[in-house]
């Protein structure tokens, strides 16, 4: 393959080479080469329909089809040379293609512009990452339910403000992730279905005089239809900043996880291990057992929201349409929407490979005097109080229990009593952590046997969806 950093592709209009800083600040082949095989894709839909409008000539397409496949097999293959000197992907796979084929290559770019280009190809590859992501968040989404089935019954401590606050168990408290990437799941479907409409055909702004079909470009494409107004169509990035709003709320649900589990694995929860192929050790502390991976899945979070706040801040001043700003919008993209699938892989390792600690979770359920609330609801149950008194009543009791320094279900039936004589030695029955959990049977309550039929209703559904893949 030849040199092709001098060919410069400006025509007439140029008489001097660019500043080196020039070069340096304009190129953007150093990440936008990732959109290499979006770029052959949409040119070879392209090339299609230039020849079935009777654009360019069969012989032409076919040239320019077979040169473009050729282009696609030396990048798959590691033997492309990209040039810095020639900017883009686009001037790169156009340049290789006039080596391979000659003058027909000069035909591919009739009636479309680079700015219509490089929306067609951001909306295709990322419209191609929603697609992974959504079966990744899928593949984590039935690890945390099969750990749920496997643990629905498991009685741990359920939180508000970090401070004991109700048993729950441990199945229940991981199906609340997966109702959260399910919603992840949704936000990018709905980023995927809005983002479908082709811009290729638009040209630079304006659109083209040229007889081009661009509904038979976009069904080739696999999009619903071509975006409706030129200007729009290549000043448009919200695919990319609805992409990257919901990637950010997604990195945000495994950050939560994450400090979950760097909370739960430390000495003084002791809830959770994970083996040696997701911790760390230490270069001087021999004792060390590093929950790196989780850690860094929480720091990624930071850089997803950062990508889409930089991406908000570029384009909130632009004019219509294009501008070269706007080539700010992949760096940070590609990074972002790469952090969050290495992030969601990650995460599922850690999910399949942790296992709780049983006796320390059961240990601290009735901590911090977790059942005050199943007493106070048995005192309205069983006594008539109205809530609010029962309540009172309950402070009482959990002060007596403090006193002593005993759990509430320590306290002998008397001291019970001293708060309300009425209370019977059936107040008992609610006062373990086990009881309290198997109580919570309203929808969507942490009764094990809720959670068991949650688990295995979220296991068929994903299996299923997984089958017809």
């Amino acid at each position: 393959m030849t040199d092709r950093s001098a060919n410069k592709m400006w025509g007439g209009r140029f008489a001097m080479s660019p500043a080196e800083v020039m070069e340096e600040i304009n190129a953007s082949i150093g990440f936008d080469k990732a959109l290499a095989p979006q770029d052959i894709r949409a040119s070879k839909a392209h090339t299609a329909m230039l020849a079935a409008q009777g654009i360019i000539t069969k012989e032409d397409a076919r040239k320019i089809a077979a040169g473009l496949e050729r282009v696609l097999e030396e990048i798959a293959a590691g033997r492309f040379q990209f040039s810095r000197a020639l900017e883009d992907v686009h001037m790169n796979v156009e340049s290789r293609l006039k080596e391979l084929i000659g003058e027909p290559a000069g035909r591919l770019h009739t009636a479309r512009s680079r700015n219509d280009q490089v929306a067609t190809d951001f909306k295709l590859w990322v419209r191609d990452w929603i697609d992974g992501a959504d079966a990744a968040l899928a593949d984590l989404q039935l690890a945390l339910a099969r750990k749920a089935e496997a643990h629905c019954d498991l009685v741990m401590p359920g939180f508000t403000h970090l401070q004991p606050a109700q048993p729950v168990t441990f199945g229940h408290h991981l199906l609340a992730y997966v109702e959260m990437l399910a919603r992840d799941r949704g936000r990018l479907r709905d980023a995927r279905a809005r983002l479908n409409e082709c811009p290729l055909g638009a040209a630079a702004l304006a659109g083209t005089s040229f007889p081009i079909d661009r509904h038979m470009t976009a069904e080739a494409l696999g999009f619903d239809r071509p975006t409706a107004n030129s200007l729009d169509s290549v000043a448009d990035r919200d695919f990319a900043l609805e992409t990257l709003a919901a990637a950010s709320i997604a990195g945000m649900h495994l950050s939560r996880l994450a400090e979950e589990i760097v909370i739960w694995m430390t000495p003084q929860f002791g809830f959770v291990r994970l083996s040696d192929r997701f911790t760390t050790g230490s270069s001087i502390m021999p004792q060390k057992r590093n929950p790196d991976a989780a850690e860094l899945v929480r720091a990624k979070a930071g850089r997803i929201a950062g990508a889409f706040q930089s991406l908000l801040m570029v384009m909130k001043g632009l004019p219509l349409a294009y501008a070269k700003d706007m080539q700010e919008d992949k760096e940070a993209t590609f990074d972002a929407l790469a952090s969050l699938r290495l992030g969601i892989a990650a995460m599922a390792g850690m999910v399949e490979d942790l296992e709780p600690n049983a006796e320390a979770m059961r240990a601290a359920a009735g901590g911090g005097y977790a059942t005050a609330t199943d007493l106070a609801d048995w005192l309205v149950r069983s006594m008539g109080l109205p809530f609010r008194e029962a309540h009172h009543v309950t402070g009482r009791i959990v002060a007596a229990a403090e006193a002593r320094g005993v759990a509430l279900d320590g306290l002998p039936l008397e001291a019970l009593q001293a708060a309300n004589p009425r209370i019977t030695k059936d107040v008992f029955s609610v006062l373990a952590p086990d009881a309290s959990v198997r109580s919570r049977t309203s929808f969507g309550g942490t009764a094990p046997q809720n959670v068991r039929k949650m688990a295995r209703a979220w296991i068929k559904r994903l299996e299923k969806a997984a089958s017809k893949v």
